[in-house]
């Protein structure tokens, strides 16, 4: 769990991580490199979770002996399958980190939702969305480490 008290904003306690996979932890379906070593390192304060259509075949393998939930969901209705997963996690306790058009939804209704920008690029209403926007992957997981990053992006 991570508690995090931005003023103005209110407090934020997380339990879970919700990420798209291609685009987010993943560049053309590989996993890029110092990513599963994050999920590991912070896998005993927060929960995470992989949910996606799996477009290159390859999430279970990239993520085989890094601790998350990895979650398969149908070609269709994607952005409603991950808005649907993460409301069961409950979403005033988890943030969800995304890129694509799918992922607009859980986005924006998370209790901190993060837009990240990288090289197959972000559909802008995710990032319209967003409570963050990043530009690396690593870079959510260095806030987590240390939140006073977030803070200072977010304080009124």
């Amino acid at each position: 769990m991570l508690k995090i008290e931005i003023p103005g904003w209110g407090k934020i306690t997380l339990e879970h991580v919700v990420f798209d996979y291609n685009g987010t932890l993943a560049i053309g379906g590989k996993l890029i490199d110092g990513v599963g070593e994050a999920i590991n390192e912070l896998s005993g304060i927060l929960d995470f979770h992989v949910v996606t259509a799996d477009t290159f075949g390859l999430v279970q393998s990239s993520l085989h002996g890094v601790r998350c939930k990895i979650v398969i969901i149908p070609e269709q209705r994607q952005a409603e399958c991950k808005l649907e997963y993460a409301s069961g996690l409950g979403l005033e306790k988890t943030l969800c980190v995304g890129n694509g058009r799918n992922d607009r939804l859980m986005v924006k209704e998370a209790a901190l939702g993060v837009g990240l920008i990288q090289q197959e690029g972000a559909y802008p209403e995710t990032l319209f969305s967003s409570d963050l926007i990043c530009n690396h992957i690593l870079d959510v997981f260095a806030f987590l480490k240390e939140p006073k990053r977030v803070i200072a992006s977010l304080r009124s």
